[in-house]
């Protein structure tokens, strides 16, 4: 595991170094590029009879981590915490309703349109998958990543409000699709459809009692934070709260993500204004941007190299070019056309919904999803699938939704869309 980590930890700067000198693209972006690019060399190379060895070294070392574990039982909770800290609670309030029906109402419709579309059209290039597998897909796709597209929105001044819709609307649609998927995954593995009040009553046990629990983890953490002043004790009580809370989610079959994302809200904003010194408030703001930051890194990195193990054929090239349609469309449907045709109601600028569809950008958890199912042809095409949006979102939204940003919202656009 030493061994593991330490390579993981030295590719990654050595990549992100590389990206700062050189490529000086966002730094979640570029690493993965310059893995991707480092990884399709090696199998080029591999190829044509040369660095045979370095080829097998970098396969060996994917296959000795289990992507899906390392993500979902580790950095998952760093990650969400980090993000939700910095999020200001009575902002996201004021769009509350925006943030709630985007990340339930719209994930949930585009589970449905993902699956059933590409359950009509996968067959027509020779990739054919049983219903319940391409919901799955929807299940996995349909939740966005913040990680990427945050940093770009802000250098592409992108409007405050528009800023935490995206902001919120994702962190709290990985925990909904997480949800949905595991609700599918169970009717997929046992072959039998739960009930609606089973179905209900799932959904409640997990979404709502990780709410339920990131309120308790958050409340507690905030009340011991406020009894003391010593910043040492207070960043190793929030680290506490997220690797023990987590791991308690687990154990009560709750929403890991969701508790980490609400407790991550209650500190950042009730902790840190009112049982924090502005020195503990400093250490724990910088130890928890360089949390976010390496961990970033180096799940980008993973993502760039998983390349090196995913086999791609002709059929699956093509799917993946159809998948990416689909997903685009499912995103548009269910969230640039409602932000497009209620715009008071939403109250965002107009070209809102522009940037909302095309900054939907797929990550990690997308990823570590697919790599759950369990073996066979169906997990091989989830997989690919997968893989391929999530490598499109990233490189090619990713790299253009800044300039996106600018010519969507223009200048002197008022919140309803009129000129000033």
């Amino acid at each position: 595991m030493l061994d593991i980590v330490a390579v993981c930890l030295v590719l990654t700067a050595l990549m992100a170094y590389v990206n700062h000198r050189f490529i000086k693209l966002p730094t979640a972006i570029g690493v993965m590029a310059v893995a991707l690019i480092f990884s399709l060399a090696l199998v080029v190379l591999d190829g044509f009879g040369f660095a045979r060895e370095l080829h097998d070294a970098e396969v060996s070392l994917l296959q000795s981590i289990d992507f899906s574990g390392v993500l979902m039982q580790g950095m998952l909770s760093f990650l969400l915490f980090a993000g939700a800290l910095h999020i200001d609670l009575s902002e996201l309030k004021a769009f509350r309703w925006q943030v709630g029906s985007l990340a339930v109402v719209s994930t949930v419709l585009s589970t449905l349109l993902v699956g059933f579309i590409l359950y009509l059209l996968l067959p027509w290039v020779g990739l054919p998958l049983p219903l319940m597998y391409c919901l799955l897909f929807g299940s996995l796709i349909s939740p966005t990543d913040p990680i990427a597209v945050m940093g770009i929105l802000k250098s592409a001044h992108a409007p405050r409000e528009l800023e935490l819709v995206i902001a919120g609307e994702s962190l709290f649609n990985d925990g909904v699709g997480v949800v949905v998927f595991s609700l599918l995954l169970g009717m997929a593995v046992s072959g039998v459809a739960p009930s609606l009040g089973q179905g209900a009553e799932l959904l409640a046990h997990e979404a709502g009692g990780g709410l339920i629990l990131g309120l308790v983890l958050g409340t507690v953490t905030f009340w011991l934070l406020r009894s003391v002043d010593n910043y040492q004790v207070e960043v190793l009580l929030t680290l506490a709260t997220v690797v023990g809370g987590y791991a308690l989610a687990a154990k009560l079959h709750m929403s890991g993500p969701l508790a980490m994302v609400v407790a991550g809200l209650i500190v950042g904003n009730h902790g840190r204004a009112l049982a924090m010194s502005d020195t503990t408030r400093r250490y724990v703001d910088m130890f928890w941007e360089l949390v976010d930051e390496i961990l970033n890194a180096v799940l980008f990195v993973l993502i760039g190299m998983e390349v090196m193990v995913i086999a791609f054929s002709g059929r699956e090239m093509i799917g993946i070019a159809v998948a990416i349609v689909v997903t685009l469309l499912a995103r548009l449907l269910t969230v640039g056309l409602p932000v497009r045709l209620t715009p008071r109601s939403f109250n965002l600028p107009a070209g809102s919904w522009k940037v909302l569809t095309w900054g939907g950008l797929r990550g990690g958890i997308s990823v570590a999803l697919a790599l759950s199912l369990p073996a066979g042809s169906e997990r091989d095409t989830v997989l690919a699938l997968t893989y391929g949006v999530v490598v499109f979102s990233i490189l090619v939204q990713g790299m253009s939704i800044g300039a996106m940003t600018k010519r969507a919202l223009g200048a002197g656009t008022n919140k309803t869309g009129e000129r000033h």
